[in-house]
């Protein structure tokens, strides 16, 4: 049987991962965040002693390295070598390095065949940086997603907030900016929206009214 792909790209902080989970849930396709997957990687090496900065000590762990998706009660884990580290990688020191480690191609060929087969086995909603223009080129629906990086950022500081970490707006900025240049302008796969993606800026949407018009797409779409 034909699965279907919906493959939603966009920077950090645009809600991509909340979206995306939320349409999953409602269409009952499984959820892939390819995001966590990197941040896992950084995890990974940082959590073994290494430095996620350092292209050699990445490359050198990846054997080393197991990591894994399942869903526990309908929400997405990730996990390392057996692990459950869904919390751990949810700082903004992994989303530094999910940023540095993505931009290695020894790492996205890792992780590579893994999204795919997730895609060829399940209807998924896959989101990333570049899950439309190159691991599912195919995908039957193709989101762009953005948001100014302002507001990214305040969203992704109350995110935060919600979990003890009381980080200044400006710091969270200025981590959002750098980010955002090192995606776009990495040499491999870099972010960039796909010629046949629909673009979606949700600055000024809330959440649910974000969700609301991102699944009225998606149904039109798989008409």
């Amino acid at each position: 049987m034909k699965t279907v792909a919906i493959a939603i790209d966009g920077p950090a902080g645009a809600g991509k991962s909340t979206i995306a989970r939320a349409i999953a849930a409602k269409l009952g396709y499984i959820y892939v965040d390819t995001g966590a997957l990197y941040r896992a990687v950084g995890y990974a090496v940082s959590a073994a002693g290494g430095d996620w900065r350092d292209e050699a000590t990445v490359v050198a762990s990846l054997p080393h390295i197991e990591v894994s998706l399942k869903h526990v009660d309908g929400v997405q884990r990730v996990f390392v070598n057996g692990e459950d580290v869904s919390d751990r990688i949810r700082t903004p020191e992994m989303s530094m390095a999910a940023s540095a480690v993505s931009a290695l191609p020894p790492v996205r060929e890792f992780l590579f065949h893994l999204q795919q087969d997730m895609a060829a086995k399940n209807n998924v909603v896959m989101d990333g940086r570049d899950i439309g223009t190159v691991v599912l080129p195919h995908a039957e629906v193709k989101i762009f997603l953005s948001a100014s990086a302002e507001a990214r950022a305040e969203r992704r500081r109350l995110e935060l907030l919600e979990k003890g970490q009381d980080v200044p707006f400006e710091d969270v900025l200025a981590d959002m900016k750098k980010r955002d240049y090192d995606d776009s302008h990495r040499a491999i796969a870099p972010l960039r929206q796909a010629e046949d993606a629909v673009a979606v800026d949700t600055t000024d949407l809330t959440l649910q009214e974000s969700i609301d018009y991102m699944l009225k797409l998606v149904e039109e779409k798989l008409a």
